[in-house]
């Protein structure tokens, strides 16, 4: 393409160009670029495929969606229903249960990237990415498998590196001390390998409640650490996914109503959670959600073993001693192991050279939903929306129909100028 021999040609006579850029292979990319092949990347790639627009996929990992494949426990499934959770452009398949497995969503998510025709490049870790105000263009470096180094050249970038890229580990005194087994939810497969051991799961999200659960259905003493407040809600109510029911009754009525119905639907099917060590923020679940982006915690069976005594709740953690952890009130107890159900994080900024889209604080676009997709110069961001795979899907789209707008225009304004000088040329003497 013209443009990019116009590129090479500023390069060539740019000596600052050549001293700061060490030699790497260099590519120039006609398309977007999309960092991340989890889900919210392959859907902004189906996306823009559907619009006859090909894009690159670069991922750090040797698979797509690898958090899914190789950072999750075997007992994994869809917290809500399918119909909440499908990808721009393709259904679940009508034989899938409504909460599918960990198995049948990565089959979901392979057949998805196969009728689009999505290869990523894999194993290429971008190590940085730099917008080139004097081109025009962005510079995203990679770094492969073998330590080879490679520069990408294109005009639109989109991370789709997404909320839960780096395991987020507490700093604990005395970890080093502990001598037992200390792992994050990432390396937790399933309960089998702690049968009849005494294991601590810091973090009472969806992942911590439920990795108690599969702790207890193989014979292992749990005991679970709440360090803050937390809502618990039933998984489906009259035989309604909560979920969808909130959703539902979001379109007739206010927010505070609604979380006010689900709190009282709570407090009569799972009982006073206080009770239970437990407690709930001051806001209700949805607008505590819409303000600290904190997901509410859909029961799958916990309770019921938290009420019974298999699983014990216990206060955060003051230090850890040699196989044993010494609780913020005072009491100690031994275990054999610690499970950290303590979340993920963006790593955005570690890569991503850019001051205005999003924070380096947190990772995320600094602009809240719905308006945290876009930014300047051809930045987009999908998957960073707190809401799960509906929040990307949506994105996605937005980011498609707005890189298709981008390009028609960019081809409209080529195409008059070119006329502009041919009319020139034409009625010069």
């Amino acid at each position: 393409m013209d443009c990019f021999r116009e590129i090479e040609g500023k390069q060539a006579h740019d000596p600052l160009f050549h001293k700061m850029n060490k030699p790497s292979r260099r590519v120039f990319v006609p398309g977007p670029i999309i960092v991340g092949a989890g889900p919210s990347g392959l859907a902004v790639a189906a996306c823009l495929q559907e619009k006859g627009f090909p894009s690159m996929v670069l991922e750090r990992s040797s698979c797509i969606a690898s958090l899914w494949q190789l950072k999750t426990y075997d007992r994994l499934r869809l917290h809500l229903p399918k119909q909440f959770c499908e990808l721009p452009l393709m259904g679940f398949p009508s034989e899938f249960p409504t909460y599918p497995t960990k198995e049948q969503f990565i089959d979901y998510l392979e057949t998805y990237a196969r009728k689009f025709e999505i290869r990523p490049r894999f194993n290429e870790t971008v190590s940085h990415a730099e917008y080139d105000k004097v081109i025009g263009f962005w510079r995203v470096k990679t770094v492969g498998k073998r330590f080879e180094e490679t520069e990408y050249m294109c005009r639109w970038l989109v991370a789709a590196t997404g909320e839960n890229a780096e395991a987020v580990v507490p700093e604990i005194d005395g970890t080093g001390e502990f001598g037992g087994d200390i792992r994050h939810t990432s390396y937790y497969k399933t309960g089998k390998e702690f049968t009849g051991k005494k294991v601590l799961v810091v973090g009472c999200g969806n992942s911590g409640m439920e990795v108690c659960l599969d702790l207890c259905n193989h014979s292992a003493s749990p005991s679970l650490v709440v360090r803050d407040t937390v809502h618990v809600l039933p998984r489906e109510i009259l035989g309604k996914s909560t979920f969808g029911l909130s959703m539902w009754l979001l379109k007739w009525l206010p927010m505070r109503l609604v979380d006010r119905f689900l709190l009282i639907v709570s407090r009569l099917m799972l009982g006073d959670t206080a009770r239970l060590g437990l407690d709930r923020p001051e806001k209700g679940p949805l607008e505590h959600k819409n303000g600290s982006g904190k997901t509410p915690v859909l029961d799958v069976g916990t309770l019921a073993k938290i009420k019974s005594g298999d699983v014990k709740v216990c206060p955060g953690i003051k230090k850890l001693k040699r196989h044993t952890v010494e609780f913020l009130d005072g009491k100690m107890e031994n275990f054999d192991a610690i499970i950290f159900a303590t979340g993920y994080k963006s790593n955005v900024p570690s890569w991503l050279k850019e001051g205005d889209m999003f924070s380096e604080e947190d990772g995320f676009p600094k602009r809240p939903f719905p308006n945290g997709w876009k930014g300047e110069c051809g930045l987009y961001a999908v998957g960073f929306t707190k809401r799960g795979l509906l929040g990307a899907s949506m994105d996605a789209r937005r980011i498609a129909e707005d890189i298709e707008w981008c390009r028609n225009e960019e081809a409209a304004s080529y195409d008059h100028n070119h006329r502009s000088v041919l009319l020139m040329k034409s009625s010069s003497p």
